[in-house]
């Protein structure tokens, strides 16, 4: 095992973060770093928006939970699904591509490289001993957020990432068994074993909570799955990306 497969293993997400900005040599690299992911067909489909003042962070932290290592962290990354760059290029070359960039695919491909290129600037931090924590709870309220960034037509704002020096480590979460997510030549679909393991794993969640908090919880991964998705949310986000110019066909 090397140095990076271990750091990569490590993982676990961060909240609590010392009062110490990152260094713009640090930025640079992890947004560098960032730009170095695979991305389809070379489009590039994303951008990086740091936020670094105060006012913005503190309004971002409000619409993303409360959340306040959202506002008190070492930087502020949002990541952002960006066709509009696209839009550009139609212009200087004379070609008309919307119906392209309104296609569902062309979303998906916006989103995996958005993804692509923040698991990397991910990677980066924590191999300067930084923390990380990603932040789905900025899609709470896009129209705030983009109102809030200057969000262009065709741009998406996706999560952010934060990154600083960890204040405190939480405790590693236990992942999925890996015979319940990897399948050879095909999925692997038996049902009785799936939920076995499923099963297995609840008594796994259930012990590691257990000992986090000292007996106060005992919550299985297939409650809280069923619980959260019970709950109704976000449901404006078909309306907000179709009027963004994405996913119209």
């Amino acid at each position: 095992m090397n140095n990076m497969i271990e750091k990569i293993l490590d993982h676990r997400s961060i909240r609590s973060f010392e009062d110490r900005p990152l260094s713009a040599e640090q930025i640079h690299a992890i947004v560098e770093c960032a730009q170095a992911a695979s991305t389809s067909s070379y489009i590039q489909a994303y951008s990086i928006i740091g936020v670094t003042d105060p006012e913005k962070k503190a309004k971002l932290a409000e619409l993303a939970g409360p959340q306040s290592y959202v506002e008190k962290n070492g930087y502020l990354f949002v990541f952002c699904a960006d066709l509009y760059r696209q839009d550009i290029v139609s212009e200087m070359e004379g070609t008309d591509v919307a119906e392209a960039l309104e296609s569902t695919e062309k979303f998906m491909v916006a989103c995996i490289d958005a993804a692509l290129a923040a698991q990397n600037a991910a990677l980066a931090a924590e191999s300067m001993d930084l923390g990380i924590c990603y932040i789905g709870g900025i899609r709470n309220n896009l129209q705030e957020v983009s109102r809030i960034l200057d969000i262009p037509h065709r741009v998406i704002p996706l999560f952010a990432l934060v990154a600083g020096y960890p204040l405190k480590r939480s405790d590693k979460k236990p992942r999925l068994p890996q015979s319940n997510v990897y399948h050879e030549n095909g999925y692997q679909m038996k049902k009785p074993e799936f939920i076995k393991q499923l099963e297995d794993y609840n008594g796994t969640i259930s012990d590691y909570y257990e000992h986090r908090t000292n007996g106060k919880r005992k919550d299985t991964w297939t409650g809280q799955m069923a619980g959260m998705l019970e709950k109704k949310s976000r449901l404006y986000m078909k309306d907000y990306v179709e009027k963004q110019g994405f996913k119209k066909h």
